[in-house]
């Protein structure tokens, strides 16, 4: 079927359902159902799948490239500190500007013993209020090993160089 490009709402008495047809078997699958019930005010597609992850494995600064793929894997003995890179290092790598987001995932649960993970900022990067008002929780940048060593941070730019940083998982 070709594309169709609509001028104005688009209306149907019994609901939307957005497929994908299988280009070998033809078979249909339903992807999502939007009846009379379901109200979109804003939908974003966030891919998670991370096909490329930096691994560190040892105290060090990240780089803005290592960061820039979302996901950072440790597997140590010993604690380590990652310090993330300056704003304006990486601001110049994701292209960023005013209102920039990136979710950081730092996954811990492979280390073992006393390995367990600070992250520290650095210049143009500052915690949220958040993270200082509540440390034990947005602020907690330490991250234990074994099956409770996953992080999320969430990295937000004020400007083109400088971020604010929030645990958010």
């Amino acid at each position: 079927m070709a594309s169709t490009t609509f001028n104005g709402p688009v209306r149907s008495q019994n609901g939307f359902q957005s497929i994908t047809k299988s280009a070998t078997t033809g078979a249909v699958t339903v992807n999502a159902t939007f009846g009379a019930a379901t109200s979109i005010t804003s939908l974003v597609y966030r891919n998670e799948n991370h096909p490329t992850t930096s691994a560190i494995n040892a105290t060090a600064t990240v780089t803005a490239a290592q960061v820039a793929t979302g996901y950072i894997t440790v597997t140590s003995t010993a604690a380590v500190t990652l310090t993330l890179p300056t704003g304006t290092l990486l601001g110049a790598a994701l292209g960023a500007t005013k209102g920039t987001v990136l979710d950081l995932y730092i996954d811990n649960t492979a280390s073992t013993g006393s390995g367990a993970v600070t992250v520290a900022v650095a210049t143009n990067g500052i915690l949220s209020s958040a993270a200082a008002d509540t440390p034990g929780s947005f602020g907690d940048l330490t991250i234990p090993v074994g099956a409770t060593g996953l992080a999320r941070f969430t990295i937000m730019f004020s400007s083109a160089t400088a971020y604010v940083f929030t645990r958010t998982a």
